[in-house]
C-alpha cells in the first residue's frame, strides 16, 4: 500500500498588524482581520510551528510536525507584533517566527542613515516574545537588498544582525528571512556560513520536498486578504492561481536583479 502523501505546511508571511489608520501599508493586516484567522486556524484544528521547527524537521532532524501545521513568520519587528498579535497568539497556544531587523530596535540607537519605517519593537518587547515561546529570527542589520550589496558588506549585514540579536536575547538565531525575499547564491552562501540553518524568501508558493532550505517560500497575507482566501491559502486550493499575479511580477524583477548585480559587480571589480 502507497503511504499517503502529506500535504505541504504553509509558511504565512505577515507583517504589521495595523489599522488603514495606522498605516498606509497594503501589507499591513487589520487587527480585527488577523484575530479572525487565527480564529479560523484554532477552529479547524491546525496547530502552529516555528519556521525553525519546520526547517529541522526537513533536514531529518527530530523535530516534530504535527498532521494541519502551519507556520507564522512575521518580518521587520513592528511594535504592534507585541500589542496586537502577542495577546492573541498567547490566548490560542500559538508559536510564530519573528524576524527582527536588529538596527531599527526602537532602542537600538540611532541610523547610520534612513529612518525606521514606523515604531519597531524595543528590545525588551523582543526578549519578552522570545520569552512567550516565539522564535526570533534575524532579518538583517539595515534592511537592504540583500542581493546588490558588495560581498564584504552583505557579510557584515548578515553577521552582526545575527550577533546582535544573539547578545541580547542569549540564546541562538537558528534562521533569517531576507529582505524583500531578495537572495542570490552569494547571498545564500553568506548566509549559511553566518551560521543560519535555514532562511525564508516569498516566493507565494508552499514547500516542496526540492524547496531549498535556504529560500523556503512563504505565502503573503495583506490587507486585502479576504477569510474565504485565507482558508484557501490555509487548506491548500488555488494557491497558484490566488498568487498568480505576485509570481509573474516576481519572477520578471528577479531577471532586472541579476543584471543590476552583474553590472555592479563589474563596476566594483568583484
Amino acid at each position: 500500500m502507497t503511504a499517503a502523501v502529506r500535504p505541504a505546511v504553509p509558511i504565512l508571511m505577515y507583517h504589521e498588524i495595523a489599522g488603514p489608520a495606522e498605516t498606509d501599508s497594503h501589507l499591513a493586516v487589520p487587527p480585527g482581520n488577523f484575530a479572525s484567522q487565527l480564529a479560523y486556524l484554532h477552529d479547524a484544528g491546525f496547530q502552529t510551528i516555528t519556521a525553525g521547527t519546520l526547517a529541522e524537521s526537513r533536514s531529518g532532524g527530530a523535530a516534530q510536525v504535527p498532521e494541519r501545521a502551519v507556520v507564522l513568520t512575521f518580518d521587520d519587528g513592528f511594535e504592534d507584533f507585541h500589542r496586537q498579535a502577542l495577546p492573541l497568539l498567547v490566548r490560542y497556544g500559538f508559536t510564530a517566527t519573528l524576524y527582527v531587523t536588529s538596527g531599527w530596535v526602537q532602542d537600538a540607537g540611532p541610523l547610520p542613515a534612513g529612518e525606521r519605517p514606523g515604531r519597531m519593537l524595543c528590545w525588551s518587547q523582543v526578549a519578552e516574545a522570545a520569552g512567550a515561546g516565539i522564535e526570533i529570527g534575524a532579518h538583517s542589520r539595515l534592511h537592504p537588498q540583500l542581493d546588490q550589496l558588495p560581498r564584504q558588506q552583505l557579510r557584515e549585514e548578515l553577521r552582526v544582525s545575527k550577533a546582535q540579536l544573539e547578545d541580547r536575547l542569549g540564546r541562538p538565531v537558528p534562521g533569517l528571512a531576507y529582505p524583500f525575499g531578495y537572495s542570490s547564491a552569494a547571498v545564500r552562501e553568506e548566509a549559511r556560513a553566518a551560521g543560519h540553518g535555514y532562511a525564508c524568501a516569498v516566493g507565494n508558493a508552499l514547500p516542496d520536498a526540492g524547496s531549498d532550505p535556504l529560500a523556503l517560500p512563504r505565502l503573503t497575507v495583506r490587507r486585502s486578504t479576504t477569510l474565504p482566501t485565507f482558508e484557501s491559502i490555509i487548506q491548500s486550493r488555488n494557491v497558484p492561481m490566488i498568487f498568480l499575479k505576485d509570481r509573474a511580477l516576481t519572477k520578471g524583477y528577479a531577471m532586472i536583479r541579476r543584471t543590476r548585480a552583474a553590472l555592479g559587480q563589474v563596476r566594483r571589480g568583484d
